[in-house]
């Protein structure tokens, strides 16, 4: 009888044991959200915050774009190019950080006939900086000082606030503002008051205006070419949900 007793003990160990593994591989679960009772009253609510600031940077993509019959002729070329590039954005005042290459490239190109192996005819060199101007009264000379020096591609500018995120802030303010508002208005409407807010969800645009596009093919440009930084527009989307009673 004591052998039974134990050999029934034995397999329910065993049983607690193989199930525990099992146990602690369920998911964990999480306290629920704020209760919502069946016959509550929700609104739903889209609310939109703008405001617009003048931008105080500009970027510039700037570059040295030369070919030659040789990838050594296109490099060497290239780099005397770049080399003044750089030299007259640290003459325009523009520090060091604050110029960056984006792009350092060498590519053969082809001449393509008919029923005839692609042979190559040149090599193109390709080297192109980003330049970030803190003083919106140079973009203009130093767009101009650039193609002076032998720059051939430029894009830009950009212009661009450096820490926009106070703007951002008013404009959320003002979503805020104006979702309350609305809220009281159709609460009021209908015979009913705001309670509480259940949920916020949110997005943001940052909307610089369009970037003119520029590529040089000349070595000269006239002074003083006239730059408008215009005014950003930054946004704020809400969607707020309310409990109405």
């Amino acid at each position: 009888m004591p052998k039974s007793i134990l050999g029934g003990t034995c397999a329910i160990l065993s049983g607690l044991l193989l199930a525990a593994p099992v146990l602690s591989q369920q998911p964990a679960i999480y306290p629920a959200g704020p209760a919502i009772l069946a016959d509550t009253t929700l609104l739903t609510v889209e609310a939109k915050g703008e405001v617009q600031r003048a931008p105080d940077i500009a970027t510039v993509s700037a570059g040295v774009v030369t070919r030659a019959a040789s990838a050594n002729a296109a490099l060497t070329e290239n780099r005397q190019r770049m080399t003044r590039v750089v030299e007259a954005l640290r003459q325009a005042g523009i520090d060091r950080a604050d110029i960056q290459t984006r792009q350092l490239m060498l590519n053969p190109q082809y001449r393509y006939r008919e029923n005839e192996t692609p042979t190559i005819e040149a090599y193109e060199a390709r080297n192109e900086v980003s330049i970030t101007v803190r003083e919106l009264d140079d973009v203009g000379p130093v767009l101009d000082a650039l193609v002076a020096v032998g720059a051939n591609q430029f894009n830009g500018p950009s212009f661009e606030l450096e820490e926009p995120a106070s703007a951002l802030d008013e404009a959320r303010q003002q979503a805020m503002r104006t979702a309350r508002q609305r809220a009281e208005l159709y609460a009021q409407a209908a015979g009913l008051s705001v309670r509480r807010i259940v949920s916020i969800s949110e997005s943001t645009a940052y909307m610089p205006p369009p970037m003119p596009v520029r590529t040089m093919a000349v070595q000269e440009a006239a002074a003083d070419t006239p730059v408008e930084p215009g005014r950003l527009s930054m946004s704020a989307d809400l969607t707020v949900v309310f409990e109405l009673e």
